[in-house]
């Protein structure tokens, strides 16, 4: 009989590296919110993969930047905790990159005890030259590192890199339920579905000075009812969400019901509302009440 495998597998990378579309495709739900723009994961999300003889808990963190604001300093805790508890890691880069936006970050992987796997990401976007040169500079910059060459979007070579995970991971019983697929609550994943659809329709400062609050959500056998706020900082912000006679709203209800709707298996009633809380990514009281740990 296989002894059981357990262990928290933690990616990290600078922003828009594709940890995201990774997680998503080892867990082979949509977990973590993907969009075009920087900052997209600004919570330490869990997603967890589960088999007869294991259980890999995946932590998908915040893409590393030099924080500017109370909001960005919290996100960068997230990451800092990922280095805490990690039995791998996963540390991402893609094709033309040089190295992370935090020289602290880099001498922590660098000089990791614990098995180190380097992800070249986005190679179905490059010529066999340039990989070739991109994995020759990685490897000088990262020796004790293990690289493996990737596209998360396309599934290439993730499989393979899953089955690395499993061999290095240490012999442990689960450490969650093995019926669990995340650690975060429902409310959860309205609020990042909502985000989500906002990055996408709106542009500059919006989606950064956005944060979603889901005061209500009741699941009856048949359909989820909820009430979710998006808070703003400004009035100018809050018309902009809006919209001419509510049109910009609208569709972010539309586009969020339908994806809530294959995510819960079940019909959902969304009631979005706006409402101005004015500078919350600089107010810690705030921020804890968000979810943002200090």
């Amino acid at each position: 009989m296989k002894k059981h495998k357990s262990g928290f597998v933690n990616i990290i990378g600078n922003p828009n590296v594709g940890k995201s579309t990774l997680m998503n495709a080892f867990v082979g739900e949509k977990l973590s919110i993907i969009t075009s723009k920087a900052q997209t994961t600004r919570h330490r999300i869990l997603g967890i993969v589960n088999g007869d003889d294991f259980q890999v808990i995946l932590s998908d963190t915040p893409g590393i930047i030099k924080p500017a604001y109370e909001l960005q300093s919290s996100m960068m805790n997230f990451v800092k905790s990922a280095f805490e508890d990690a039995d791998v890691l996963l540390y991402m880069v893609e094709i033309g990159e040089k190295a992370l936006k935090d020289e602290a970050f880099f001498t922590k992987i660098t000089n990791s005890k614990i098995p180190v796997l380097l992800l070249l990401n986005k190679i179905d976007t490059s010529e066999q030259q340039v990989l070739e040169e991109q994995i020759q500079y990685w490897q000088g910059l990262l020796p004790k590192a293990e690289l493996h060459a990737i596209s998360a979007l396309e599934n290439f070579n993730v499989k393979e890199v899953f089955e690395r995970i499993l061999e290095l991971l240490p012999e442990a019983p689960p450490y969650y339920p093995k019926d669990q697929l995340t650690d975060k609550p429902e409310r959860f994943f309205v609020n990042e579905t909502i985000r989500e659809k906002i990055l996408m329709h709106y542009k500059k400062e919006i989606p950064y000075a956005v944060e979603i609050e889901t005061e209500e959500f009741f699941e009856d056998q048949d359909i989820i009812r909820i009430r979710s706020v998006i808070m703003v900082e400004r009035d100018t912000q809050k018309g902009i969400i809006i919209g001419h006679k509510g049109s910009a709203l609208k569709r972010v209800g539309v586009e969020s019901r339908k994806d809530l709707e294959k995510f819960f298996d079940k019909q959902v009633h969304i009631e979005l509302y706006v409402k101005v809380n004015k500078n919350w990514r600089s107010n810690s009281r705030q921020l804890k009440r968000f979810g943002y740990n200090n």
